[in-house]
């Protein structure tokens, strides 16, 4: 087995796609293209289904990926041992994360500790983000929306709370404390379905009873914050990720268990191998808590 060819589609594996593959080897997209498809033809097989927007793997090229994901992570930690050192001096990370705010610090921690390391970080809403490490599209995830699934190992990093957040003369916004009744009847912006933010606020909603008003629905954080600015209405928001300028009043909502923790997450499975294992570690020693008395 030629081993050139197997690196060759772990990496367009791991990067689901030949242009990104190519930069991460730092060789030309040709070379890299003739090396799976020599392998392809090596073993009479297809792996991979070339789309217009990237790459699909087969069914064949999901369970190869998986055996080169762990062959050469195995390969990386015995050239660690035999150089009698644990440093990382390098290795690819793919992170997944409900938002760059909590992501963002630990890779920059582990860039500064080791240099050699590179990332790609993916930004999507709660529900999707532990989908991709169960997918095995992501290494590791940040996210608020953990559950139980016993495939995932998990660490808490800090607490946060959800609040509200109006334009400058919204006159309930104004008052920084608010009541959960109070938003009866009040136009809000929500995030799309799947939104973590969504789920909380909605589920608080719910328990007190409360009909509200006209709900705009925006797909992105700064979407949400520019409709919240034209006056469409009050807009929710983990309290960490707000930020504050003069347009905006932010209010706390002081009757309602808005309190959520936010993690790091990676497969059970995987936990112990060496860049999993150092983001995991820098994660849990980043731990803060943002909630304000």
């Amino acid at each position: 087995m030629n081993a050139v060819q197997l690196r060759a589609f772990h990496l367009v594996a791991r990067e689901r796609g030949f242009t990104r593959a190519a930069a991460a080897a730092m060789i030309s997209q040709p070379t890299l293209s003739s090396h799976v498809a020599a392998l392809e033809r090596s073993y009479a097989v297809r792996l991979v289904e070339r789309r217009a927007r990237g790459i699909v793997l087969t069914p064949l090229g999901r369970d190869l990926f998986d055996v080169t994901t762990r062959l050469f992570e195995t390969e990386d930690e015995a050239r660690a041992l035999l150089s009698g050192t644990k440093a990382l001096r390098r290795g690819h990370l793919r992170v997944a994360a409900d938002n760059a705010y909590h992501a963002v610090p630990i890779l920059a921690e582990l860039r500064r500790d080791h240099p050699g390391l590179t990332f790609r970080l993916s930004i999507g809403n709660s529900a999707d983000v532990l989908q991709q490490v169960l997918a095995g599209d992501a290494d590791v995830a940040v996210t608020a929306k953990i559950g139980s699934d016993p495939r995932i190992h998990a660490v808490e990093m800090k607490r946060d709370r959800l609040i509200l957040f109006g334009p400058r003369g919204n006159r309930l916004a104004a008052r920084g404390r608010v009541r959960i009744a109070d938003l009866a009847g009040q136009p809000v912006v929500l995030r799309e379905p799947g939104s973590f933010t969504r789920e909380v606020f909605e589920g608080a909603i719910a328990a007190a009873g409360i009909r509200l008003g006209p709900v705009t629905e925006v797909q992105t954080r700064e979407g949400v914050r520019e409709t919240v600015a034209a006056g469409f209405g009050l807009g929710a928001v983990f309290e960490s990720e707000f930020r504050a300028e003069r347009r905006f009043h932010a209010c706390a909502i002081v009757d309602a268990d808005l309190a959520v923790g936010e993690y790091a997450a990676c497969l059970a499975a995987r936990r112990d191998t060496a860049l999993v294992a150092a983001f995991m570690a820098r994660a849990a020693s980043l731990k803060l808590d943002v909630m304000k008395p």
